[in-house]
């Protein structure tokens, strides 16, 4: 076995420095240094890798489509801070309040409009669950319903495009952003459309659950919700296809998009008059920390990279995966299984820099599709964050749920939920061309 162990030990002493609350960008630098300096005394490890870490850095940060990042951040936290993100809830609650279970379709079209604007989660599950969970209490619905249904919405952001995780991810696994943007398309779709049917199949089992607003609390109507819907809907829908569209048609790239995107959202701000210096700065804070995160934890996993890889880490987990029992769908299953597992404690990024460094040398050697891989990445992830007991949605809805809301009812809601994302998982992993057939298209 040589020195592999090192690297086994390497790996295992990064999680105990991280389970013990360490920022994961210094769990990264302080084993790469520990476990560095072990292997040049026992002779294990070159210290000229080192030197090349600046060529790296250089390659990493030039790369155009990370900058896709901060435009993207940008342009959600515009969208949610301006109060637009609020507006469009509401007004799709007035419009399909008439039907049964009509607030809790609302959050799932809602859900779908900010996801393929803002892929942000956090934002969206906050906003949603303030503006929506108070009026489905007070007009009777199931709590558990309630509180899934915006848990899983807002989540979507996760994996419609222009997600964060898909931008991050085609960093790691090597592909590009437009093909992995098309491929998640229509298993996000998919994801929505479950969600949607499945509310519509709760309000006719059970109409006590999901009932419709009752006529005095649709105070609009007419000529008046038609402007008011032309002026809430309309615009963000036309961002989303300037956005996705100028992508998958070619026209632009991921980035030039993503600046398109943060320059129409400052627009829509202020031809709603919203858009001032508060706003503006808070939304460039919010851009600012997420996108130093994602650069120091790049920085410092690319440390922790080159002195696994020197240990002979890479080599050592690649052979372990590619000779997994059950071979090509073996390592499939274990992937999906470990990634899954990984969310539940530990942030999109995070995975991605720990997990897609070990998984992809082995993909690629089975002879695996990175862009199906990748989409199955990003649907598990979706699930782990609203997995009980510590997914991340079911944190940020407890922080801004009523008193009668209990956190058993928010989590025993994600139940039936991530039933729904096991299906679209399996669907997508039997049927590939569910992620192949608009980058064909589009090719």
């Amino acid at each position: 076995m040589g020195f592999e162990w090192l690297a086994v030990a390497m790996f295992a002493g990064f999680f105990f420095i991280l389970l013990t609350g360490y920022p994961v960008a210094f769990s990264f630098a302080a084993s790469a240094m520990l476990f560095g300096l072990i292997g040049l005394a026992v002779d294990a490890f070159d210290l000229n890798l080192v030197r090349l870490l600046p060529n790296r850095w250089f390659g990493t940060m030039s790369d155009f489509t990370l900058l896709a990042i901060p435009f993207f951040v940008f342009l959600g936290a515009i969208l949610e801070k301006s109060g637009i993100a609020e507006e469009l809830l509401d007004t799709v609650g007035v419009l399909l309040g008439p039907l049964r279970g009509g607030v809790a379709l609302a959050v799932v079209v809602v859900g779908t409009l900010l996801a393929a604007t803002t892929g942000v989660v956090a934002a969206t599950v906050i906003v949603m669950g303030m503006l929506s969970l108070p009026v489905m209490l007070r007009y009777g619905y199931d709590k558990k319903l309630a509180t899934g249904v915006i848990i899983a919405s807002g989540t979507l952001a996760q994996l419609i495009p222009p997600s964060l995780v898909l931008v991050v991810l085609s960093d790691q696994i090597g592909v590009s952003v437009g093909d992995l943007f098309l491929g998640a398309l229509i298993p996000g779709l998919l994801l929505s459309a479950s969600y949607g049917l499945y509310v519509m199949g709760v309000a006719w089992l059970r109409p006590n659950a999901a009932p419709a607003l009752p006529p005095e609390a649709r105070t609009l109507r007419g000529f008046p919700l038609f402007r008011r819907s032309l002026r809430a809907i309309l615009p963000p829908v036309l961002l989303i296809f300037a956005v996705l569209g100028s992508i998958f048609f070619g026209i632009a790239t991921p980035t030039e998009a993503g600046a398109v995107g943060a320059v129409g959202a400052c627009i829509l701000a202020a031809a709603n008059r919203r858009l001032n210096w508060q706003i503006t700065h808070s939304a460039a804070t919010t851009t600012a920390r997420i996108t130093g995160l994602v650069i120091m934890i790049l920085v410092c996993s690319t440390f922790f990279g080159v002195v696994f890889d020197g240990l002979g880490g890479t080599n050592f987990f690649k052979e372990l995966l590619v000779n997994l029992p059950g071979g090509y769908w073996g390592f499939i299953i274990f992937a999906n299984i470990a990634i899954f597992l990984l969310g539940i404690f530990l942030e999109f990024i995070e995975i991605c820099f720990i997990a897609m460094p070990l998984f992809v040398p082995a993909a690629q050697a089975l002879g695996i599709d990175m862009v199906w891989f990748g989409v199955m990445m990003a649907i598990n992830l979706q699930m782990a964050f609203i997995s009980p007991p510590v997914g991340f949605s079911l944190f940020y809805l407890q922080s801004v749920v009523p008193r009668e809301v209990s956190t058993g009812d928010i989590h025993n809601s994600a139940w039936p939920f991530m039933g729904l994302q096991l299906a679209v998982l399996a669907l997508v992993a039997i049927f590939p061309q569910t992620v192949r057939w608009l980058i064909t298209i589009a090719a």
